[in-house]
């Protein structure tokens, strides 16, 4: 990025690809201009990998196991879901915009171009090429708006259809990316999607609630274990917060018995490993918030257990 500031507060502004052949280019022509020997700076294929490299902490995003002809849909869809995740979490935007820019987005998708934000024109433009549903593009979207203005959660049930809109969804579109939806076993896979949804709510679980006000645990758990939402801002995890967050470990227990076999369903051998990898690190990470605090600071699976989850689980699915 080059820079020149005006006197009057302006900037000019170009970026570019690091590379110094452009302006020995441009130094060898003058006056005149010669095709710049560097690529063309992709800004948005830049802001997508950024986005990917930044959230693949947990579980792989469009990894090196995503066959190449199917890796473009995977990084559109995910470009769309980081963003519209990204609005409906911003302590930024009041909530009545949040939902006016993300029902702008699922009433235009698949549909009119034209109306779409920038970030969801890839997503609407690979939906278009491959012909799959917007369906699941706009389940998940009603997940965000709901996230915009729903703070609490009164039962299991209540919890299991919100994951189901904001996690079986994006599932759904990797099936259907790798025309797996006849053959897969698609409520393992549901199940996989709502286990790493609530896994993920239960890493965050501190954060979410001191800076959105947003508590996903049922309510109810919480008071019939003797506890309340305050408990979130403690240090550590008071014992009565221990037992709620484990009462949801257990549900999650069963959503990840019951995805085991889901990756023998899928066809494609290099997706297959990829859902088999997932799974095995989404047990990884249960292991370690039955051990380790929430509160006390973010649990995470390590590098080294990420490579162990890895090399078994493309193991087992050969």
């Amino acid at each position: 990025m080059v820079s020149l500031g005006h006197v009057d507060g302006s900037v000019l502004a170009q970026s570019g690809s690091l590379d110094m052949r452009t302006p020995i280019a441009c130094f060898l022509a003058w006056p005149a201009r010669m095709a710049p020997p560097s690529p063309r700076l992709d800004s948005a294929a830049r802001t997508e990998n950024t986005l990917i490299r930044a959230n693949s902490e947990n579980f792989p995003v469009g990894s090196f196991l995503i066959p190449a002809a199917s890796r473009t849909h995977v990084h559109a869809f995910y470009l769309f879901a980081r963003t519209a995740d990204d609005i409906a979490d911003s302590p930024h935007i009041r909530a009545a915009e949040k939902v006016a820019q993300l029902r702008m987005a699922s009433d235009a998708l698949g549909e009119d171009e034209a109306a779409l934000p920038d970030w969801a024109v890839p997503y609407h433009r690979s939906l278009i090429e491959t012909g799959c549903s917007a369906h699941h593009g706009r389940d998940l979207l009603s997940a965000f708006i709901q996230d915009a203005t729903k703070r609490r959660y009164d039962s299991w049930d209540e919890l299991m259809d919100y994951c189901r809109r904001s996690a079986s969804s994006v599932g759904r579109v990797m099936m259907d990316i790798h025309g797996e939806t006849r053959r897969a076993d698609l409520e393992g896979s549901d199940a996989l999607c709502n286990a790493l949804q609530v896994l993920n709510h239960l890493q965050d679980c501190k954060k979410d609630f001191l800076t959105l006000d947003r508590v996903y645990l049922p309510e109810p758990w919480l008071r019939e274990a003797g506890g309340g939402v305050a408990q979130l801002a403690g240090a550590r995890a008071s014992p009565s917060l221990r037992r709620t967050i484990d009462r949801c470990l257990e549900g999650t227990a069963g959503l990840l018995g019951r995805a085991e076999a889901m990756p023998s369903s899928v066809g494609r051998r290099r997706f297959r490993w990829e859902c088999a990898v997932i799974v095995k690190q989404a047990w990884a990470l249960h292991r370690r918030l039955a051990r380790d605090d929430p509160l006390a600071s973010r649990v995470r699976v390590s590098r080294l257990g990420r490579l162990s989850c890895a090399v078994s689980g493309i193991v087992g699915a050969w």
